[in-house]
């Protein structure tokens, strides 16, 4: 399993907009998504503006299709008039599996 981390600054005024588009590419990826987990959305208490959706996968390689995908060119191409600047993330893989 690996985690990811995609870390986003909103744009002001667009806070509920980007969290109610969170909700339905999740259910959407939940339905439709062999090899996703989850994900959950964070705020940052210091800046709200900030978000971190961090997301489960079963492995790499099914990230890097869903990073290819035409839903996540789509819901990129959306984002870019709510998000300020260009959002980064990061892949994780957990060391102390049991």
């Amino acid at each position: 399993m690996i985690n990811v981390g995609f870390y986003y600054k909103v744009k002001k005024g667009h806070e509920k907009e980007f969290e109610e588009t969170f909700l339905s590419v999740l259910k959407t990826l939940k339905e439709s998504l062999p090899g996703f987990r989850d994900a959950k959305l964070y705020k940052n208490v210091a800046d709200p503006q900030e978000y971190l959706i961090y997301s489960e996968w079963d492995n790499l390689e099914t990230f890097r299709e869903f990073i290819k995908s035409r839903a996540f060119k789509e819901t990129t191409s959306y984002g870019k008039s709510i998000i300020d600047g260009k959002p980064t993330h990061r892949v994780l893989q957990q060391v102390n599996e049991s």
